[in-house]
């Protein structure tokens, strides 16, 4: 593969990712993450320019600020996407990074991952909230509810923070897409990490809950036609999970709503 330097076997041909050590694999998927985003980036920091130094660059009109926010929020959106598939190819080569972090802390940041892309003002103002208090309020005024209890209130979690959080992400945002009006997420576990995230949208059909998990696999209903995506996100999730351990189990009821049931095993820190 070209630009990446790969280290050679003794024939002299590039090594396949198979045969590579661990810091071989991790340097590769670094440069990949690198390759990869850095075009967003130079687009991203152009349209940021545009937006936030019209000292420099000129005023933009409020059609051409409110089209410019738009492009800056997709290619967000893009290098999160990249981030993920590059996550998903660490995890499949068993390469995680331990860690202690507060399971609260990581759940509130992916709840706002989540509403940036789903409902980006709501996320605007969760961002600006300044106690939890106040940050439960606002979500409730989406209807959206958080319940945590167990060891992790008060305990920190050794795993992949990053992983972690990509999992709950991913969860909560496909809730938020096929919700009527509510999402509850629940957050338990006095050993392993037990994550609840359910919805009140058209359920899924016992005959297709298998096929949830496939890669590119989505819905075929007419119900979901606005819903838009790859079909890539529960699949991750699954290889997430997996690969940490862990299980993944659906809870499924036509006209009632979904539920999907996570557990994850922590980690013993490295020495």
């Amino acid at each position: 593969m070209k630009g990446f330097n790969f280290k050679k076997d003794p024939s002299g041909k590039e090594k396949p990712i198979h045969r590579m050590g661990a810091s071989e694999k991790e340097r590769l998927f670094d440069l990949l993450i690198h390759d990869l985003t850095s075009p967003l980036s130079i687009v991203s920091t152009t349209a940021n320019n545009l937006l936030y130094k019209s000292e420099r660059y000129g005023a933009l009109t409020d059609q051409q600020k409110r089209m410019m926010d738009r492009i800056s929020r997709n290619i967000h959106k893009a290098q999160k996407l990249l981030q993920e598939m590059i996550e998903i190819l660490r995890s499949e080569e068993g390469i995680f990074q331990k860690d202690f972090f507060s399971i609260e802390d990581t759940l509130r940041e992916s709840l706002l991952d989540a509403l940036e892309i789903t409902l980006p003002h709501a996320a605007e103002k969760l961002f600006q909230s300044k106690s939890y208090d106040e940050f439960q309020s606002l979500l409730h005024t989406q209807r959206i509810f958080v319940e945590m209890t167990g060891r992790y209130c008060t305990s920190p979690f050794c795993h992949d923070q990053k992983k972690i959080r990509q999992i709950l992400r991913n969860l909560m945002s496909n809730a938020l897409k096929y919700r009527r009006e509510r999402i509850g997420v629940a957050i338990s576990g006095e050993k392993d990490l037990l994550v609840s995230v359910e919805d009140d949208g058209i359920g899924i059909p016992a005959e297709e809950q298998e096929a949830i998990f496939k890669r590119f696999v989505r819905l075929n209903d007419k119900r979901n036609a606005h819903i838009q995506g790859l079909g890539l996100g529960l699949t991750g999730v699954k290889t997430l999970v997996e690969a940490m351990g862990g299980s993944i189990t659906l809870e499924s009821q036509e006209g009632v709503g979904s539920r999907f049931i996570v557990r994850i095993p922590p980690i013993s820190p490295s020495p």
